[in-house]
């Protein structure tokens, strides 16, 4: 088979299952679109190509002696550049961390390989996380593949970009205030951000240990659930991880809505909101509503507060990590990162410990009013559609952050109540750029909120649209 592109993530590994690709001609293809499209478009820092062939082989090998390591043999996916994978360099977009090694692989990593990836290397991202449109004033911008004068979201940008134009079936990224939702808007894909400690970050370099969450970007719901699927187990040797038991996602996949109830607020997440944004959103909710679910008005509590405590934890969390490098080497940050850093080392440790002890209140605010009468939430990723790099660089330092800022205004608070949420394709805008809406659960209703989005997919056909690269 040549036309590859058009594979998704479980048609890739159905077809490796049944003999009719091979997972060497399926890594060969993939890397060479690394090679070519994904430095083009700034998606990679590392490709290797050795290790991934010599996977490639050995797992084909395995094949014909009649053994398949799992249900993600032999597909070929890359991960965001803060994953360690033992003897590899693992630097989070920074300067600061160029040349270092990872010791050992982190635990979705090992996951994974158990499950039978090709892991073929580490993808572009922001530097240290901390940009949501894919900045990186060292390495350059992750482009659009949609339209290269736009940026690609972020901070997992080389994620949405590999996804978004087939240059891998699926990747790991990381969310600590919309770093999946954010490029999977951006690029036309979907991505889901799991419930707060969900999937082990053991291995993964922090922004905000209580917040950061990793989870997968890939093309279907489908996909993104056999790849949350096999990450999900506990780690007993994170004390992070939650003990909530291992799930097969895939079975909640059924595409019937019958008695699911959708909230859909009107306050706060309606406000200031773009028309074409409008459009999307209430064509989805006919789709949904098709397929049985229930519309459900809501209330939401004051956001404001909740992403004040938010910003509190993040920057006094990431101050701390960094605290060494920016008293040594604070020359090695781009403006924008040592901008968004600095206010954390001014909080003090009362407000620190009283934003972790309002944290249970306001997740109990919330769900009794946006989700205690529904199964899960519909809110916008964004309220407007994707600006373009100009725009979000040009212009004073103040006014550039809060430009970007205004990004993640309906994502950030679901990182400090530690709910799942999940970015899902809903059209293109007049600039032909693309739409999506999100869905938010209760915590650890990962397979409601992944059913909502499979039976949404199969009645819509944006998730399966590809630019021309």
């Amino acid at each position: 088979m040549s036309q590859f592109e058009q594979l998704d993530l479980v048609s890739a590994a159905d077809g490796i299952a049944k003999k009719e690709f091979t997972s060497k001609e399926l890594t060969t293809w993939s890397l060479d679109r690394l090679e070519t499209i994904g430095r083009q478009y700034n998606a990679v820092f590392r490709i290797d190509h050795e290790a991934a062939l010599s996977r490639a082989h050995a797992l084909d090998a395995l094949q014909a002696s009649g053994l398949l390591l799992g249900p993600l043999h032999g597909v070929p996916l890359a991960h965001k550049d803060l994953i360690d994978v033992a003897g590899k360099e693992m630097h989070a977009g920074s300067k600061i961390l160029k040349g270092h090694l990872a010791k050992k692989n982190a635990w979705v990593i090992r996951e994974l390989d158990t499950a039978g990836q090709v892991n073929l290397g580490s993808l572009h991202m922001a530097e240290f996380a901390m940009s949501p449109t894919g900045f990186n004033g060292h390495y350059g911008h992750g482009l659009n593949p949609w339209n290269p004068e736009y940026p690609c979201g972020g901070s997992s940008s080389g994620s949405g970009i590999a996804v978004a134009a087939r240059l891998v079936f699926g990747s790991l990224g990381s969310d600590t205030g919309g770093s999946i939702r954010q490029p999977a808007f951006m690029c036309g894909i979907t991505g889901i951000k799991p419930t707060s400690k969900r999937v082990s970050i053991d291995g993964v370099f922090p922004l905000s240990h209580t917040l950061d969450c990793v989870g997968p970007l890939a093309q279907t719901a489908r996909d993104c659930a056999r790849l949350l699927t096999h990450i999900s187990r506990p780690n007993p040797n994170d004390p992070w991880c939650t003990t909530h038991p291992n799930e097969d996602y895939e079975k909640a996949l059924t595409g019937d809505l019958n008695g699911i109830r959708i909230g859909v607020p009107q306050d706060f997440y309606r406000e200031n909101i773009d028309a074409e944004m409008t459009a999307a959103l209430e064509t989805s909710l006919e789709v949904l509503k098709g397929r049985g679910a229930k519309l459900i008005e809501v209330k939401v509590p004051n956001m404001v507060r909740i992403h004040d405590m938010l910003a509190i934890v993040l920057t006094t969390e990431a101050a701390q990590t960094h605290r060494d490098w920016f008293e040594k080497r604070p020359q090695d940050y781009s403006d924008q990162v040592r901008a968004r850093i600095k206010p954390g080392f001014s909080q003090s440790a009362i407000d620190y410990v009283e934003a972790l002890r309002a944290r249970d209140h306001f997740i109990q605010e919330y769900l009794q009013l946006c989700l205690g009468n529904c199964d899960a939430l519909h809110i916008p990723v964004a309220r407007s559609h994707t600006p373009t790099i100009a725009a979000t660089t040009s212009g004073d330092l103040d006014h550039v952050l809060h430009s970007i800022s205004q990004l993640t205004s309906t994502n950030r608070a679901i990182n400090y109540l530690g709910l799942p949420a999940m970015s899902v394709p809903a059209g293109f805008s007049s600039r032909a750029m693309p739409l999506a809406f999100q869905l938010v659960g209760k915590p650890f209703a990962e397979n409601t909120i992944l059913k909502i989005a499979d039976a949404y997919q199969r009645d819509t056909k944006w998730h399966t649209m590809r630019p021309n690269v």
